[in-house]
C-alpha cells in the first residue's frame, strides 16, 4: 500500500466539530494555585488550536457489529499500527479495544512530557521489591509508567525515534524469530517513516511519504549543542544513530508533526477513522479471551463495561497487544500459564505454558547529576506559551536537553563490534536555587 503524505499540512485544520476533553487536564497534572492558574489558562489556548485539539479527526464511537474477524486488545504504540493496518482490508471487520480514553490535549505539547506521568492515562505500576535495585525507592519498587489511553506509551514517553543496532534484531532472528532479522525488519520502518529532514539522515536508512512523521524538534537549547560538543571532543561523533552506524552522540529525531506530539494513535488511526470495517471501543478492560478448549483456539473476548460483563466473537484471530505487562496477565487470566500458578488463582486450565509472566527484563539505569553554571536557558512564561501558540516554535516545542542521547561500548563490550551497550539520555537541568514569589512562580 502506498501511504498518503503527511495528513496535516500546516498548523492549523478545520475545527467545526463539537470539542470534548478526554483525560486529565494540565492544570490537574500540577501542584501550586499559580502554576495550577497558569496552566488552566494554557490549556484553554492550547484547545482553540486545531491542530492540537483535533475534534474532527478524534474517534467516535459507533455501534458494534455481532462478530469481527479480528479483535486487538490493546490499543497501543502497536496495537494501534496493527488495527490500522489489517483495516487496509475493506472485507475485513476490526475492532481495537483499549482500557483507556482518547489522548488529551496537553500531551500534544512536547515540553509537558512529564506532566502525566502518574496521571488517569498512566497504568502507574510498581515493580516488585528488589534486593539489587530501585535501593532508594518505597519498599525498594520501581514506579514503571505505562500508557492507559489511545496510543499508549507513545501519548507518554519523549518521543525519541530510536530504533536500536542490528545485531539486536539479528540475534532475535538467531534465537529463532523468524523474519525479525535487521534487513527483514527495516523495510517496515521504511514503509512507516516520513522523515522530514532526509538530507540529515543516512539517506539508506530513512524514507518519506509515510504515515509517521520523524524530525527533530524544532527547538534546541544552547546546552544541546553543548553537549554534543563535548561528546565530539571525548572522539564521539555526531551521527544518525538510526543510520548505518550506531555509535556516537546524536540530537534525535522524534515522532513530532509541527512542534507537537504523533502518537501512533494519532498517526495510523485518525486518518482512517472513517473507514466502515474498523471499530475502536474505549474505556473498556479485556478480562479474558475466550477459548475453545478442544480446538485451543480462540474465539472472542470477554470485557467489562459499565460494571458489567459482555463477550464479542471473532472468526479469524484475537490479537494480544497489551504491552510487557498486561499481556501476561491477559494470558493467565485467560487459562494460558503456568499450571500451579493457575491453579492457585482459582482460573481453570486451557494451556500450560510456564514462560508466561516469567523472565521480565528491564534495562539497568541509574542517575548521575551534575552542577554546571549555566544561566542561558528560556523560561516558562507567557512569552514562551505565546511562542509555542502562534508558531509551534521555542521552548515547549521540544523536551529540552532530553532530546540528547548517546551510545557507546563499555569496557565489557567488543570494541570492533558497533552494538553498544550503554545508551545515555540527559533528563534536564533545574536550578540549585530558585526565589518563587506570586508574581513570578510561572517563569519558575
Amino acid at each position: 500500500m502506498n501511504y498518503p503524505k503527511s495528513v496535516e499540512s500546516g498548523a492549523q485544520m478545520s475545527c467545526n466539530c463539537p470539542v470534548t476533553q478526554p483525560g486529565p487536564t494540565l492544570a490537574s497534572t500540577c501542584g501550586g494555585a499559580p502554576f495550577m492558574l497558569f496552566m488552566g489558562l494554557l490549556e484553554v489556548f492550547l484547545r482553540s488550536q486545531c491542530d492540537l485539539e483535533d475534534p474532527c479527526g478524534r474517534l467516535e464511537q459507533s455501534p458494534l457489529f455481532p462478530e469481527y474477524d479480528f479483535i486487538i486488545v490493546g490499543g497501543g504504540s502497536a496495537g494501534a499500527v496493527v488495527a490500522s493496518r489489517l483495516s487496509e482490508i475493506p472485507e475485513w471487520r476490526v475492532l481495537l479495544v483499549e482500557a483507556g480514553l482518547d489522548e488529551p490535549t496537553g500531551t500534544q505539547v512536547p515540553s509537558m512530557f512529564l506532566n502525566f506521568l502518574g496521571s488517569d492515562i498512566d497504568w502507574g505500576y510498581q515493580t516488585e521489591a528488589e534486593s539489587e535495585a530501585c535501593l532508594n525507592e518505597n519498599e525498594q519498587r520501581c514506579y514503571w509508567p505505562r500508557g492507559k489511553v489511545l496510543g499508549g506509551t507513545s501519548v507518554l514517553n519523549g518521543m525519541m525515534y530510536i530504533r536500536g543496532s542490528r545485531k539486536d534484531y539479528d540475534d532475535w532472528s538467531k534465537l529463532g524469530n523468524e523474519g525479525w532479522s535487521y534487513n527483514e525488519a527495516l523495510p517496515y520502518f521504511l514503509k512507516s517513516e516520513d522523515n522530514k529532514q532526509i538530507d540529515k539522515v543516512d539517506r539508506g536508512y530513512h524514507s518519506v511519504g509515510g504515515l509517521l512523521t520523524v524530525s527533530q524538534f524544532p527547538y534546541h537549547p544552547p546546552l544541546s549543542r553543548a553537549i554534543i560538543k563535548g561528546g565530539e571532543e571525548l572522539g564521539f561523533k555526531s551521527r544518525d544513530l538510526n543510520g548505518e552506524k550506531h555509535i556516537g552522540f546524536s540530537i534525535a529525531q522524534t515522532t513530532n508533526r509541527n512542534g507537537s506530539r504523533l502518537s501512533t494513535a494519532r498517526a495510523f488511526l485518525r486518518p482512517f477513522k472513517h473507514r466502515r470495517n474498523l471499530q475502536i471501543l474505549l474505556n473498556t478492560t479485556v478480562s479474558r479471551i475466550l477459548i475453545n478448549p478442544s480446538t485451543k483456539e480462540a474465539y472472542g473476548i470477554e470485557y467489562l463495561k459499565n460494571g458489567g460483563k459482555e463477550v464479542i466473537y471473532a472468526t479469524k484471530e484475537v490479537i494480544v497487544s497489551g504491552g510487557a505487562v498486561n499481556s501476561p496477565q491477559i494470558l493467565i487470566l485467560s487459562g494460558i500459564g503456568p499450571a500451579d500458578h493457575l491453579k492457585e488463582i482459582n482460573v481453570p486450565l486451557v494451556q500450560n505454558l510456564p514462560g508466561v509472566g516469567q523472565n521480565l527484563h528491564n534495562h539497568v539505569a541509574f542517575f548521575v547529576n551534575f552542577n554546571i553554571n549555566d544561566t542561558n536557558s528560556a523560561p516558562l512564561n507567557w512569552a514562551t506559551a505565546m511562542e509555542y501558540l502562534l508558531f509551534r516554535d521555542g521552548l515547549m516545542s521540544g523536551t529540552g536537553i532530553s532530546e540528547v542521547t548517546a551510545m557507546i561500548n563499555s569496557k565489557y563490550a567488543n570494541p570492533s563490534d558497533d552494538h553498544p551497550d550503554l545508551q545515555f539520555f540527559f533528563g534536564g537541568f533545574l536550578p540549585t536555587t530558585t526565589q518563587i514569589s506570586n508574581s513570578s512562580s510561572a517563569d519558575s
